[in-house]
């Protein structure tokens, strides 16, 4: 009998490749999903010239099939023979210069939180932060039309801001400003962000498989709780001194709030000329609090994180140290 096809779009991206290697090795810190499913046999759509070693390398046995996902002869050979298949949808543009539809969700639809006590939830209304969550508000809605149609069985998930083994460099940037005494710390640091340990949002992705009951569902999943920038920003620097022998400057970039106001209209014209600016985006976003209740995953998806910040960030220092990305 043939092994059971999946489908993944968006590897190798971080996403993509992490929750292959979930899907080929299991998932140690859920005793439920610890053993990768033997009847699975994963098929990948990876775009022509995309880096593949590393996939072939944590899935030898993996499928790749070549093309755009906007080449519809590409989703005709990607899907050929997947009657029955689950489709993990993960591929997107990071702040594209114009709005075009991506795949799975994130907290940029809700925008930021009202006042900092605020949490959203699945009934939170839409409020677009730039391109990116206008992208991922369109891609909700046609989800939502492909569901309505009954001929598709649709989960929308929203992860939050992502760290963890496998990131990009951008993420190891942040751990280098942290390091070197140049992490900005806005308004005091007392914003509070949700986040999504790489390997928590890839249980999300599988229960969401998994579960009859998810069938037109849109979810927040993230870790546990919400972390204060400050206490991000303090638990990877003693992280990097402490567990990893670096030397750390002991310094933040300590900002009033106006300086992400004014970053934040910055950003918003630099995106209106099809512009992308990371340190000037991240800016904009660092006195805002961004914090979501994962309430309904738990209850419906039976959704458990295990892995909290200072795990979640100590796997991510010793991934970047061990291959080759200098903090």
């Amino acid at each position: 009998m043939p092994r059971r096809l999946t489908l993944v779009t968006g590897a190798p991206g971080w996403l993509g490749s992490r929750l292959v290697r979930v899907l080929a090795h299991g998932l140690p810190d859920v005793p439920a999903l610890a053993e990768p499913d033997p009847e699975r046999r994963i098929r990948c759509l990876v775009m022509p010239g995309a880096p593949v070693d590393a996939l072939t390398r944590i899935a030898p046995d993996l499928e790749l099939v070549l093309g755009d996902i906007r080449d519809p002869a590409a989703l005709r050979e990607l899907c050929r023979g997947a009657e029955g298949a689950t489709v993990f949808h993960l591929c997107g543009i990071i702040h594209p210069r114009r709005v075009r539809v991506v795949a799975i969700s994130s907290n940029s639809p809700a925008g930021a939180n009202p006042h900092p006590d605020h949490r959203f939830d699945e009934a939170s209304p839409y409020r677009p932060y730039r391109h990116y969550g206008e992208s991922k508000r369109r891609m909700e809605a046609l989800v939502a039309e492909a569901e309505a149609t009954g001929k598709v069985e649709t989960v929308v998930l929203r992860p939050c801001w992502f760290y963890g083994p496998e990131q990009p460099v951008r993420q190891t940037r942040f751990f280098t400003m942290i390091r070197e005494g140049k992490a900005p710390l806005v308004g005091g640091g007392t914003a509070r962000r949700s986040m999504s340990y790489i390997d928590n949002t890839c249980q999300a992705l599988l229960l969401a498989e998994r579960s009859a009951a998810a069938r037109g569902r849109l979810y927040w999943v993230a870790d546990r709780r919400s972390y204060t920038m400050s206490e991000i920003v303090d638990t990877v620097e003693r992280l990097l001194e402490e567990e990893f022998g670096m030397a750390v400057a002991h310094r933040r970039l300590r900002l009033p709030a106006l300086a992400s106001r004014v970053a934040a209209v910055a950003d918003a014209l630099l995106q209106a000329m099809g512009r992308y600016q990371q340190e000037v985006h991240v800016l904009s976003e660092m006195s805002q609090t961004i914090a979501c209740s994962i309430a309904r995953a738990e209850r419906e998806l039976g959704y458990a994180p295990r892995i909290e910040l200072e795990e979640g960030m100590r796997r991510s220092i010793r991934w970047c140290l061990e291959h080759g990305q200098a903090i």
